[in-house]
């Protein structure tokens, strides 16, 4: 299964640190697929884990509109 098919992908740099790199790798080589691979999909897993998260939602409400706020007074 491909991510990447039809979209527009960034490349980025993550530092792991070694113990969890190896385990990731191992992990990786067992589902036969690549630490990219299983990045992306953990990450995938994670944003919609916190999508869901009525608290983390209230919360990411706030920093957007206290932001918005300051890019007004900014704009002013």
């Amino acid at each position: 299964m491909s991510w990447y098919r039809d979209v527009m992908v960034r490349q980025t740099t993550v530092r792991l640190p070694e113990e969890l790199a190896d385990q990731a790798e191992a992990v990786a080589r067992v589902r036969g697929t690549s630490v990219n691979a299983l990045i992306v999909e953990s990450l995938a897993a994670e944003i919609e884990r916190v999508r869901v998260d009525a608290d983390f939602t209230t919360r990411a409400r706030k920093l957007l509109a206290r932001d918005k706020e300051l890019l007004d007074r900014l704009a002013k």
